[in-house]
């Protein structure tokens, strides 16, 4: 059963999260996972959730989702990230 990474991710430092940006493919990759969404033009149509940057990544299963997220290769990048927005994670399992 597929599952998904789903980040809101808030960017206050776009220099440093561009170095994220250019290492983290090769990451998710890595583990079988593809982007569904990366940064693309959105609209709320119902509720008041207000994101910011939505990626949409999907990996074979939970267990390779929580390998990407687990890597210990992931960690530095990771920080990267951390250092350069506030994201909100999850992974959550399709219908497939």
């Amino acid at each position: 059963m597929s599952a998904y990474v789903i980040v809101d991710i808030d960017i206050h430092d776009p220099a440093t999260y561009e170095a994220y940006k250019a290492a983290v493919p090769a990451l998710i990759a890595r583990h079988g996972g593809t982007y569904a969404v990366r940064g693309g033009a959105f609209e709320v149509v119902e509720g008041d959730w207000e994101p910011h940057r939505l990626v949409l990544l999907r990996f074979p299963d939970g267990a390779a989702a929580r390998a990407f997220l687990d890597d210990p290769d992931y960690e530095p990048v990771k920080a990267i990230r951390l250092r350069s927005a506030r994201t909100r994670l999850l992974v959550v399992e399709g219908s497939d």
